[in-house]
């Protein structure tokens, strides 16, 4: 394709994208106070954490049958706040659509072995964030508790809405975040950047990084939330050393059996130089000798020089195909 129509196929699939996203915020924003079925509403799983009876005596009952709740103290902060909740988690349940655009106009410019590659890091990719959000749901009860234990003596606690869904979101999304940097490990192994025998020397260093980015990374600072972040991305990233191991093993095994090891520095690589022809032949391949008619072929006339000026005056000037404005 041309670039304006590059361009155009551009639009269309942001276009596309942004109609799912807005579709997908419709129904968080509906989802947020309505139950479906047996799935609980949106609000009553973020608030879920806050509101088990573990925390019962640190939170403050605000309200007069002592349901759990949070505050409110400025006008329009819940539909903000429902506004918010809403377009992401839409935008998470419809991702597959809102992401298919996007790989819609990535592809074409990809080989096959391209493709599969990416499609396999991108499920493992969604996985390993899906269970990023789980692990930090579990775990933000507990770091809640830390958290509001301090000083319960002597203060009353009474989390806002706005406060508290913005604490649990980070969370979530910063989980999820830092379970994808193994693929990323595993990935620059796959592209020959990083070996496993670096990986290996690294491997005391990358584990003391894991928990400095842990104790930086969790926006709630309390232990266990650190100490569980920083053990999940050891194992995970262990998980990624050896499959550079075993990835670099077979890279290995076919060097060798391809004899590129034993090769002289004078020697030439093994590769086939025999050439193929225009039209695709293998190399080898008998191609069919053509008939030559015992007609005498007539010698090629030459044609006749043209001034310059000539033929840019006799042939139309073309028109561009695209405007000034592209």
């Amino acid at each position: 394709m041309s670039l304006k129509e590059h361009l155009y196929e551009l639009r269309y699939r942001l276009g596309l994208a942004m109609l799912v996203i807005a579709v997908g915020a419709v129904f968080g924003f509906i989802w947020f106070q309505v139950r479906l079925g047996p799935i609980p509403s949106l609000g009553d799983i973020l608030t879920g954490p806050y509101c088990q009876p573990d925390l019962a005596e640190y939170r403050a009952d605000i309200t007069t049958d002592g349901r759990c709740a949070l505050l409110q103290t400025e006008p329009f902060e819940i539909f903000l706040v429902q506004l918010q909740v809403g377009t992401a988690a839409g935008a998470v349940l419809l991702s597959p659509l809102w992401l298919y655009q996007i790989w819609a106009f990535i592809t074409p410019g990809l080989y096959a072995k391209e493709r599969n590659f990416a499609r396999v890091f991108v499920g493992i990719g969604a996985l390993l964030f899906v269970a990023g959000a789980v692990l930090a749901y579990l775990v933000v009860p507990e770091g809640l508790k830390v958290l509001l234990g301090f000083g319960s003596g002597n203060w009353t606690t009474a989390l806002t809405g706005s406060k508290y869904i913005n604490f649990v979101i980070t969370m979530l999304f910063i989980f999820g975040v830092s379970f994808l940097l193994p693929l990323v490990v595993v990935m620059l192994n796959r592209a020959g950047v990083v070996s496993y025998e670096r990986l290996a020397k690294w491997r005391r260093g990358l584990m003391m990084g894991l928990f400095v980015f842990a104790a930086i990374a969790t926006p709630g600072t309390d232990p266990i939330s650190m100490v569980v972040l920083a053990l999940a991305l050891v194992l995970l990233f262990e998980l990624a050393i050896q499959l550079a191991r075993i990835h670099d093993k077979r890279k290995a095994k076919l060097r060798a059996a391809e004899g590129w090891d034993a090769l002289d520095d004078n020697e030439a690589a093994p590769f086939d130089y025999t050439p193929s022809d225009a039209d695709g032949e293998l190399p080898g391949q008998k191609v069919p000798d053509e008939k030559v008619p015992d007609e005498k072929v007539p010698d090629e006339k030459v044609p006749d020089e043209k001034v310059p000026g000539e033929a840019a005056a006799s042939e139309p000037a073309k028109r561009v195909n695209y405007d000034d404005a592209t």
